[in-house]
């Protein structure tokens, strides 16, 4: 009885201390791991591509996004290991891409893996890049759903948005050299899709 008194009073001073230093649930540490880890793979891919990459404004981009992902990289983990407010808060990247898209479909090649190295081009390393962010924007959204340190939850959500614009500048570089092509439905059925949904009535003390 004497033990068991003493190891239930050692547990209740332990956990006021304890308390203190919880500041991130067990769950969001496996996330941001697997976030951080994530990241890093992806600027050591950036890497590797870069050393393949022929076309300049691809290069540039490239180079762009991996200088933007480092600082993110370096908020996060600020964030991460002390669960306050970074030293640098997150960044909003701005590409630079014009938002045009050329619709419709060329005829190409079947595509095929490469049989070695050198057959690597600027439409492979893109779709390479495209894959990590996208892949990281997912990452991100949902390890954001499960963080309960809010600066931590915040600095997740918050990078996003600017993984889905990494994204999406390398969409727009991929579909203006024809990687990435487009198709549309024809008119009729695209116009028949697109009136398929009318508005609700507001419910309840909604106005606007």
């Amino acid at each position: 009885m004497e033990n068991q008194n003493m190891n239930q009073s050692g547990q209740q001073q332990m956990a006021p201390n304890m308390q203190v230093s919880k500041n991130h649930g067990g769950h969001e540490i496996f996330d941001a791991h697997e976030v951080l880890a994530g990241i890093i793979s992806m600027l050591d891919q950036y890497q590797m591509y870069e050393q393949h990459i022929q076309d300049p404004e691809l290069k540039s981009i490239a180079q762009r996004q991996a200088a933007f992902v480092t600082q993110t990289y370096n908020t996060i983990v600020d964030t991460f290991s002390t669960g306050q407010d970074p030293s640098v808060p997150t960044q909003q990247y701005k590409m630079n891409q014009n938002n045009e898209v050329v619709y419709g479909l060329k005829p190409g090649q079947p595509k095929k893996p490469n049989k070695s190295i050198n057959e690597l081009s600027d439409q492979g390393l893109s779709a390479y890049m495209l894959g990590n962010t996208k892949s990281l924007s997912t990452l991100l959204a949902m390890s954001a759903l499960e963080i309960t340190n809010p600066v931590l939850r915040r600095v997740m959500a918050d990078s996003v948005p600017n993984f889905i614009e990494l994204s999406y500048e390398i969409f727009l570089y991929q579909n203006k050299h024809g990687y990435y092509q487009v198709p549309q439905l024809m008119q009729q059925d695209m116009n028949q899709m697109l009136s398929a949904y009318a508005k609700a009535q507001p419910q309840g003390n909604m106005t606007h």
